[in-house]
């Protein structure tokens, strides 16, 4: 088979819901035609789809690398390494030794990931979680009120809001 041939089979298992398979069959189109964008594009988003961060980054880093002109493969990468710097600050927030050391960093990686992929609401929701346990109410309800703006009618950021507007009363007393 050609490496055209297993991306073919690849969307099959796809719309199989069989990714694991669909990752196999991506690799050995990859191993057919190594210099392929494209595919390396798109095996990239199976990983990712696939909860596997660090093969997605990999194949997404190639695909910028062997054809850096085309737009989606740069916002595919910039869009990954948000949610790998949005995963690391939340394992910083949710280890409180580590955490303590020095509470800015989480703030740090999380604004970096929005300065990344604007359009990704987790990291303000995360942002606004940081900064409310560092007491930056007012900050942290900033931030909440930007993926408010991304997600109008999402209640569940309402709630956040609404507990957010309480420990910034309950500091402010």
């Amino acid at each position: 088979m050609n490496h055209n041939d297993y991306v073919r089979a690849a969307y099959r298992s796809i719309l199989r819901s069989d990714f694991d398979e669909a990752i196999t069959l991506f690799e050995k189109a990859i191993a057919a035609s190594p210099d392929d964008a494209e595919v390396r594009y798109r095996c990239s988003i199976t990983y990712a789809r696939s909860g596997m961060l660090v093969k997605a980054l990999d194949h997404a880093r190639a695909a910028v690398k062997l054809d850096g002109g085309k737009p989606e493969y740069q916002l595919h990468l910039q869009h990954l390494q948000a949610l790998q710097l949005v995963q690391e600050a939340k394992k910083l927030l949710e280890d409180e030794v580590t955490g303590a050391r020095n509470p800015y960093h989480p703030v740090t990686l999380l604004k970096e990931a929005i300065a990344l992929d604007p359009l990704y609401g987790d990291a303000y929701v995360w942002l606004a979680i940081a900064h409310s346990r560092m007491n930056e109410h007012v900050q942290a309800i900033a931030a909440l009120k930007e993926v408010m703006s991304l997600h109008p009618d999402d209640t569940g950021l309402r709630e956040l809001m609404k507990d957010l507007q309480k420990s910034l009363q309950k500091y402010i007393q």
